[in-house]
């Protein structure tokens, strides 16, 4: 099982889950620590800010960070669950959750992932360079970027509701 939440939410989506994995796209000034019953090796910390474009003093997602989450996701034996999160639960960590459900998927109709994305998440807005850069890397072929614009922004939220993102 796929989770998704905010950084407000995380350690009590870990402990009502029995999470043995985390993956934790934020800023880099953010400390997160590793939460109980999370071994050190299944936490991933991947740090850049919440954006597109590159803005000045700001550090977007790297291909290099995207090549890590994806090794990371293709390593998660799916035996327990897995969080995926960022700040608000809102961009970073929905992009994560499809990129997630692409890449352990990859047969899966694109637009049926970013439907059930919708679905699952109405706040769900997910950051458009991690999607580019997870079509690109996956083979999709645009296929995701594509889903992910259909799917539109979500509806405007503070903070995501918690939820589950099925990959199989």
């Amino acid at each position: 099982m796929l989770h998704v939440c905010s950084l407000s939410k995380l350690n009590q989506t870990v402990a009502e889950t029995g999470a043995k994995s985390v993956v934790t796209l934020i800023n880099a000034e953010m400390d997160v620590p590793t939460p109980t019953g999370i071994a050190p090796d299944r936490h991933l910390f991947l740090a850049f800010n919440d954006i597109v474009d590159p803005v000045a003093g700001l550090t977007p997602a790297s291909e290099q960070q995207i090549e890590t989450l994806l090794r990371f996701l293709s390593d998660w034996d799916r035996q327990s669950p897995l969080v995926i999160h960022c700040w608000a639960g809102i961009s970073r960590s929905t992009a994560g959750a499809y990129t997630a459900a692409c890449a352990l998927n990859p047969e899966a109709d694109e637009y049926a992932l970013a439907a059930l994305l919708r679905e699952r998440s109405p706040s769900a807005t997910p950051n458009q360079r991690i999607v580019v850069m997870a079509d690109k890397m996956l083979g999709r072929n645009g296929r995701m970027i594509d889903a992910i614009r259909r799917i539109g922004r979500g509806a405007t939220a503070f903070e995501g509701t918690p939820f589950i993102m099925p990959i199989d």
